[in-house]
């Protein structure tokens, strides 16, 4: 009775080793992603600036605008 007990303990794992098994497998990921290259990066992140400069210039001329508007029907009521 105490050898099964002996072998159910062996069998199981450690958290140490399923956390080494885990980065183990996490870093062969790793090596299988294809990364962007260098220029790609830059020139999506270009435009990913120029987006948020035309949308924040666009919303902001619709709150000044809009704000305008309806000060103007408050002057008239």
């Amino acid at each position: 009775m105490a050898e099964k007990n002996e072998v159910k303990k062996a069998k199981k794992p450690g958290l140490f080793a399923k956390l080494k098994q885990k980065l183990k497998n996490l870093k062969s990921e790793f090596k299988k992603i294809t990364w962007a290259s260098k220029r790609t990066t830059f020139k999506s992140f270009g435009l990913v600036l120029v987006c948020i400069v035309v949308i924040s210039l666009v919303l902001g001329l619709a709150d000044k605008g809009l704000s305008e508007l309806f000060n103007w029907l408050g002057t008239l009521v």
